[in-house]
């Protein structure tokens, strides 16, 4: 994930709680789905559909920061 922006990622990880909070949302929703495909916990497709657009959205706020942070220090 975001690897042509790793290192603005590294630096919005250091000094952003929002972006923490983000990132850290995005991983645990990320290793929920995983374990519902794989079966391992028992998930209904409907809620492994709402998991999935749960973690988009973090990704997409994500992106979003590393955008806004590319602008102001472009």
């Amino acid at each position: 994930m975001f690897e042509f922006d790793q290192d603005i990622v590294n630096i919005l990880l250091e000094d952003s709680q929002q972006f923490q909070s983000l990132f850290k949302q995005h991983h645990d929703l990320k290793e929920r789905v995983k374990d519902a495909e794989l079966g391992l916990v028992p998930m209904d497709n409907l809620s492994l559909g709402a998991l999935k657009k749960e973690k988009l959205l973090a990704k997409d706020k994500m992106a979003a920061m590393i955008e806004q942070y590319r602008r102001q220090h472009a």
